[in-house]
């Protein structure tokens, strides 16, 4: 039986989020050996090495079509490639300086509000949006407040407050995706966006004197094989190809079964705790996410 566009476009988008899950382990344990700006840089330039192989055999192959237009396609991946790539350098960066200070976990479902973000700015660009998404935005915060704020206190802490700032750069990220990908080959994309996202990584570890150790390096190399290829080469490079034949909310509704994965890892792998708090924050944003996507099978006549 074949499978259907949309339904290889929600597997992809489904191991994506599979793999950045299991991801936040690495990320929080790399931060033993390495400045977060220096395993980004290591990951992202590991993915993209990964990547290049492939992307100069597709590229080449592009180019030698009849048909192809080298000027055309040259600007197209440079475009796709530097504005993804700076939208994952952001989000990232918020993202690994949060989880200093914050648990994988919590982590992994404060980033995953981005699939609230991600109607409600398509709403502000002119999108309808509908009763499904606002009651998921309303739950999704409530959860928030329980899973991040401690009682009586009504400020996040350090690390959440920064991961939450990822979250809307992420949102962009989708947004920005759902345009690019279907304008640009996915495989070059996803090169494209591990390598512009690498290379500012690396120039902001030496900006900023994060420059490792060959010992650092030794010590985490385990952990940066396994977010420059799991998370980076598979993961971004899957979403861009799930976004392809995928609208921007839907996808977001999908990838955010990656917040499941964090804490569930963080909990098995890290010996964190959850509790009944962090529990029912977790399961209000889980309830709004749900919502926003199943609100219009809940609803048809």
């Amino acid at each position: 039986m074949l499978i259907s566009q949309t339904a290889r476009a929600n597997l992809a988008l489904s191991l994506a989020a599979f793999f950045w899950g299991t991801t936040f382990i690495a990320q929080r344990e790399a931060m033993d050996f390495l400045k977060p700006m220096a395993y980004g840089g290591s990951r992202f330039t590991l993915g993209a090495l990964c990547l290049l192989p492939l992307a100069l055999a597709r590229g080449r192959k592009l180019l030698s079509s009849p048909a192809a237009d080298p000027g055309r396609l040259i600007r197209s991946w440079l475009t796709g490639a530097f504005i993804s790539g700076l939208f994952v350098f952001v989000g990232i960066s918020f993202q690994q300086y949060g989880l200093l200070w914050t648990t994988a976990g919590k982590g992994g479902f404060i980033t995953c509000l981005y699939v609230i973000l991600v109607p409600i700015s398509l709403r502000c660009l002119g999108h309808k949006i509908v009763a499904g998404e606002a009651m998921g935005a309303v739950l999704a915060l409530a959860g928030l407040y329980f899973l991040s704020l401690t009682a009586g206190d009504l400020s996040l802490s350090k690390g959440d407050g920064l991961v939450l700032i990822g979250a809307f750069i992420w949102a962009g990220h989708v947004l920005a995706l759902g345009w690019l990908s279907p304008r640009t080959d996915s495989l070059m994309l996803g090169f494209g966006q591990a390598l512009v996202c690498g290379l500012l990584a690396l120039l902001s570890t030496v900006i900023l004197g994060q420059w490792p150790t060959w010992g650092d390096l030794a010590a985490s190399w385990l952990l940066i094989l396994w977010g420059g290829v799991l998370s980076v080469a598979l993961g971004f490079t899957l979403q861009v190809i799930g976004q392809k034949h995928a609208r921007p909310a839907p996808a977001a509704i999908i990838m955010q079964m990656e917040s499941v994965v964090a804490a569930i890892a963080g909990w098995l792998y890290l010996e964190e705790v959850i509790t009944g708090r962090m529990f029912l924050g977790m399961a209000l944003m889980l309830a709004g996410m749900l919502i926003s996507q199943l609100w219009p099978i809940l609803t048809r006549k």
